[in-house]
């Protein structure tokens, strides 16, 4: 039963950690993709491709800033699981 909770917690973690690396970069092409839109629905310009450039370079700004913090959150995760394993196996 007490590898069970703990592989629970483990995956419990797993998501929160997916999410916190994920979510600044979702995020911010988020914000970008609805400014985008709404000057190409203000301006009448309906170009399909317009919104990839603005969002693609926003995705490198945030990797840049904030890509050392999401693999540290990985690299702290990672370490982790190996010491779970390691305590299992014993």
């Amino acid at each position: 039963m007490n590898d069970t909770s703990a592989l629970l917690a483990l995956a419990d973690r797993m998501l929160w950690v997916t999410a916190l690396v994920a979510a600044p970069v979702l995020l911010a092409s988020l914000a970008v993709g609805l400014v985008v839109g709404v000057v190409q629905a203000a301006t009448s310009i309906n170009e399909q491709t317009l919104t990839f450039v603005p969002k693609l370079a926003t995705i490198a700004l945030v990797l840049v800033l904030l890509g050392s913090a999401m693999m540290g959150l990985i690299g702290d995760f990672l370490v982790d699981i190996f010491a779970q394993i390691a305590q299992t196996g014993k």
